[in-house]
């Protein structure tokens, strides 16, 4: 449940968190582009000249979709075989439903792919979650199921196509306009380009070890804790809900570590 459900229950927490590649141990699109599009050294260049405000998320990541000649179902299959979850993401997930904090995936993916994996990996849990995304649909003229016959509609006409960072403000708006309103902690998980919108927007930010997200909060100066798998975010989750733990210490974790 995404803004204003969330806020129902006066939760201590919000989570958000992206989902390929911090979900789950792989992106699905890079996976598919680099097996069954133009391959991984093309695909590494788009996401740095990303990275370096080359170009926008959204015209690599179409590039890199547009590639695949592929039908849905071979793709969805190549998916379904090779994608695996984070071993910890069922654990959090299941603690942070039993505390009532709210877990909403802001994707850039598109939302037959991530709901048919999320089922596979997580079981019924998956229909629970709240998914903010991008949509598949079907090129004119054709059907997804012939060679190159579906593309991406993107959420938004940003830059990223899917600018997450537009989910989260309303978050942080609602309580500026509501002082007398006890504000949750906003928490955002994740690892690359996509997410770079998304970084300043929470009062946390859990990038993930040795990815792009992590080479731009160095760059920029941008605070955040790193993580390797989901058990660190539980606990560190778990040190936020109970009080053990300061988001001002936790946020300089990852930029000191660089530093070292």
């Amino acid at each position: 449940m995404s803004y204003p459900k969330a806020l129902e229950g006066t939760p201590k927490i919000i989570f958000f968190t992206d989902f390929d590649g911090t979900i789950t141990l792989q992106d699905t699109n890079d996976f598919i582009t680099d097996n069954l599009g133009f391959g991984v050294e093309r695909r590494r260049q788009l996401n740095k000249d990303c990275l370096d405000g080359v170009s926008t998320f959204r015209d690599t990541f179409r590039e890199m979709l547009d590639s695949i000649k592929a039908p849905y179902s071979q793709c969805i299959e190549l998916l379904k075989k090779n994608i695996r979850l984070d071993p910890h993401f069922k654990d959090f997930y299941l603690w942070a439903k039993s505390t009532g904090i709210p877990v909403i995936i802001l994707s850039s993916g598109m939302r037959p792919i991530i709901r048919t994996l999320l089922s596979q990996l997580l079981g019924p849990e998956a229909d629970e979650i709240d998914i903010l995304c991008n949509e598949m649909v079907d090129r004119p003229g054709m059907n997804r199921e012939e060679p190159g016959g579906w593309t991406i509609q993107y959420h938004d006409d940003s830059g990223f196509g899917h600018d997450k960072s537009l989910t989260i403000r309303p978050y942080r708006e609602h309580f500026e306009k509501n002082l007398n309103e006890k504000r949750p902690t906003l928490l955002y998980a994740g690892d690359g380009v996509s997410d770079l919108s998304a970084a300043r927007e929470t009062d946390l930010l859990f990038a993930k070890k040795g990815k792009d997200l992590v080479a731009y909060c160095e760059r920029e100066g941008v605070p955040f804790t790193l993580f390797e798998d989901w058990s660190s975010i539980l606990q560190k989750t778990k040190e936020i809900y109970e009080g053990e733990s300061s988001i001002k210490d936790l946020a300089n974790d990852g930029l000191n570590e660089a530093q070292q």
